[in-house]
């Protein structure tokens, strides 16, 4: 029974989330959230000024295994989705690649995926290190628009 318990964490533990080591190909994107496509954070910033919303950012690595749970079983949640898509801007960061690594410094992102909510001006209101279900995720949202306020 014992090594049950201790094999249960180990398993927990792994998935919560991946510290930063490796480097590996692409992870996928397709998903329900409008993750924007492009390679500038500034650029994001700036839509997120015009349309008057926060930026939700993932960011991630392609060999990360929380990362891939949270593209099949959260950002595919159709409720989520569209209260995501409605109150912010999301974008996908690929902690290895294009401007990825940059902005894994700048934010100080060491563990995957790490989920952050910023304002227009690039400021982290919340952010989140691990895996997040739709439950917590709708309070990391909500508590990052409540300090927007």
């Amino acid at each position: 029974m014992k090594n049950i318990a201790i094999i249960l964490l180990s398993i927990t533990i792994a998935f919560s989330s991946c510290k930063s080591s490796k480097k590996g190909s692409s992870a996928s994107t397709s998903s329900k959230f409008n993750f924007e496509k492009s390679s500038s954070l500034a650029t994001v910033l700036e839509k997120a000024k015009q349309e008057d919303k926060l930026v939700f950012v993932d960011f991630y690595t392609s060999w990360c295994m929380p990362c891939k749970m949270m593209d099949a079983d959260v950002f595919s949640d159709k409720d989520l989705a569209r209260f995501f898509n409605k109150e912010f801007i999301n974008y996908k960061v690929n902690c290895e690649k294009g401007n990825g690594p940059t902005l894994a410094t700048v934010y100080e992102v060491r563990n995957y995926p790490t989920l952050m909510f910023l304002d227009q001006e690039g400021n982290v209101l919340v952010k989140h290190i691990g895996a997040a279900y739709p439950t917590k995720m709708n309070e990391l949202a909500e508590n990052a628009l409540a300090k927007a306020r």
